[in-house]
């Protein structure tokens, strides 16, 4: 039986997900506040815990950090509210498993839940000692049609039967993981085991430990010896993800392994040779790492022999519209659901987001409207209104103008904004009052106000 354990200030919340996650099997425990959680942590671990962002003692980044020191192998699943998708993306990066946006659909997060269960399930199971090759996992390379992801594939193609040392660049959600194992899977030793890790999610006190391994009776709580990310991928290939977060002792001790084809167990006394592949990634410039110190010139200038550029999603709407249909075509055998396409409008929204995380964040708006979607092609309706009415305003900019004139005061640029927003909603809306209420979060009355005010004829 799973155990999940429920973090939320909501009661209502709390109650609901509890009784569905009973029903589903699940063993299920709750808390109402960060402290609560990590006393009931302490007590008992948990398989995967699902967290609201915002607690009364802690965000979803702290909270992620204590759950991580007590047991790393917990899957931490953050609840968020569509607006915070930044700081949601940004807690993938410390080492969440996924992300859902409110409002909550359950068969979306028990969806989710289960993915992370069977993900921590391949996880340990490819720790455990075995003379038989790690089962290769299901993966599918989708190629862009932008110029940019023809650039890629033609450098995976180039660099995938060299043994040659990868650097992959690109933000979080781009897909640097799918790079790194489409150049596994078209390279020699394909046949061979593919390793991941996450240095970004690393406890600086067992870095050591998930990286090269120890012995029995190295630490408190060593009490079987463990296999390394580094005596796993032996023969095959090694994806070092957000490299720039290893500590220095990390670094020093990867950098012997680079010069030497060596690692020593932590609280070993032999040296124990292998060969492994070494492709890492980041979504930042090493070289800036570099240079401020915090990530070792030797490394770099040994990892860094051949460089894969990932552009964001945003630089590429070509891309989105590719993407888009094949996340449809996951949705639709994932729900048991049949959604055929998307309506010119939807995808036209899709393509001026500006898309915080990438691939991930375009996988899951999809897969959340194909599951709200009751027609055959998915409309604005389906898709967030974030997406709908941004409000990025720190990235893509708004242009009020006044006849080549300055406005006069701020009333007159909050009206004049108010007002060209109305009508590009009532335009894509095609003068649906009843949906453009709904977009803009006023009701009807209000908004009939509004067009009174603004001789807005309709």
């Amino acid at each position: 039986m799973p155990k999940i354990l429920i973090i939320d200030d909501d009661p209502d919340i709390c109650l609901l997900l509890n009784k569905y996650f009973t029903k589903k099997d699940f063993e299920v425990r709750t808390a109402q506040n960060g402290n609560e959680a990590i006393c009931s942590l302490k007590k008992a671990s948990a398989d995967v815990v699902l967290c609201d962002f915002k607690l009364p003692d802690y965000n979803g980044l702290e909270i992620l950090q204590k759950i991580k020191i007590i047991d790393p192998k917990i899957q931490v699943i953050i609840i968020t509210g569509y607006s915070d998708v930044r700081v949601a993306v940004e807690a993938l990066k410390k080492g969440a498993y996924e992300y859902v946006t409110k409002p909550l659909y359950p068969d979306e997060i028990l969806m989710t839940v289960n993915n992370a269960l069977n993900d921590n399930s391949e996880s340990k199971a490819s720790q455990k000692p075995s003379n038989k090759k790690a089962k290769q996992s299901s993966f599918e390379f989708v190629h862009g049609s932008s110029q940019q992801s023809k650039v890629v594939a033609k450098h995976i193609d180039l660099i995938a039967p060299t043994d040659m040392s990868v650097v992959i660049l690109g933000e979080t959600g781009t897909g640097k993981e799918y790079v790194a194992r489409a150049i596994h899977n078209k390279s020699k030793r394909k046949n061979q085991n593919f390793v991941a890790i996450d240095c970004g999610a690393l406890p600086k006190d067992l870095a050591g430990s998930e990286l090269f391994g120890h012995v029995k009776g190295a630490f408190t709580g060593a009490i079987l010896d463990k296999k390394g990310c580094f005596e796993l991928a032996d023969g095959g290939t090694l994806f070092l993800d957000e490299i720039g977060n290893l500590n220095y002792e990390s670094q020093t001790k990867l950098l012997r392994v680079l010069q030497e084809n060596t690692f020593r167990k932590v609280g070993g006394e032999k040296d124990i040779p292998v060969d492994v592949r070494i492709v890492v990634a980041t979504n930042e410039k090493l070289v800036k790492s570099v240079r401020a110190g915090e990530f070792r010139e030797d490394i770099y200038h040994r990892i860094n022999e051949f460089k894969i550029e990932i552009a964001p999603l945003r630089e590429r709407p070509e891309d989105i519209v590719v993407f888009s249909q094949y996340f449809l075509n996951l949705a639709n055998e994932q729900l048991e659901k049949n959604v055929i396409g998307f309506e010119e409008i939807a995808i036209n929204y899709l393509k001026k987001y500006f898309w915080h995380g990438n691939l991930r964040e375009l996988r899951n708006v999809i897969k959340r409207a194909v599951l709200i979607c009751q027609d055959k092609k998915i409309n604005v309706e389906h898709l967030p209104q974030e997406i709908i009415i941004p409000s990025d305003f720190d990235e893509q900019s708004v242009n009020i103008s006044f006849n080549g004139s300055m406005p006069g005061s701020l009333k007159e640029v909050v009206e004049e904004t108010e007002k060209r927003t109305i009508l590009e909603i009532l335009r894509k809306t095609n003068n649906n009052k009843t949906k453009t209420a709904e977009l803009l979060d006023v009701d009807r009355k209000t908004l009939y106000n509004k067009l009174k005010l603004y001789q807005i004829d309709m």
